[in-house]
């Protein structure tokens, strides 16, 4: 039996080489949804992807996912090929320092300030350090927030 993470492990090796310029290799998630098993393969690109962008690349990965032995899937699933969307993780240091200036969502494994999760403008990312200017109450207010502490950071959509 294969364990989800072993499977995102399997088959990002296959999948990243093929996902050329301009397409952009967000994230791969095994997971089920509803009664289904679904791997998920994000993807982007500058000025985001369209449709006839996934069908093609569904083409493109789904011949080679066939070709991982062992099979790693322990049943049937879908392969979904999509957009990251408006609020695209941001999984590595890489990520954050592009998204410098945008407004984020930030959970944390250890509370800050007597919270676990912010949202507001990613000021600057420098020295594993994040700087963000939220509102508390109507209040404008900085945070530092070390990079150790972060669970979770994805681009968010303010309200």
């Amino acid at each position: 039996m294969f364990f989800i993470a072993t499977i995102v492990e399997l088959v990002r090796p296959i999948v990243e080489p093929v996902i050329e310029e301009p397409f952009e290799l967000v994230d791969i998630e095994y997971g089920k949804l509803g009664g289904d098993f679904v791997l998920s393969i994000f993807v982007d690109k500058p000025g985001g992807i369209s449709l006839n962008d996934t069908a093609d690349l569904t083409e493109l990965i789904s011949p080679l996912l066939d070709t991982i032995k062992p099979d790693p899937f322990p049943d049937q699933y879908f392969l979904e090929v999509t957009s990251p969307g408006l609020e695209r993780p941001l999984k590595d240091q890489e990520a954050l320092a592009g998204a410098v200036g945008q407004y984020i969502h930030v959970g944390l494994y250890k509370a800050l300030d007597k919270n676990k999760v912010f949202e507001g403008t990613l000021l600057s990312f420098e020295d594993e350090v994040l700087t963000l200017e939220y509102l508390d109450k109507t209040r404008k207010k900085e945070i530092e927030i070390p990079y150790h502490l972060v669970a979770k950071a994805r681009l968010a959509v303010k309200i």
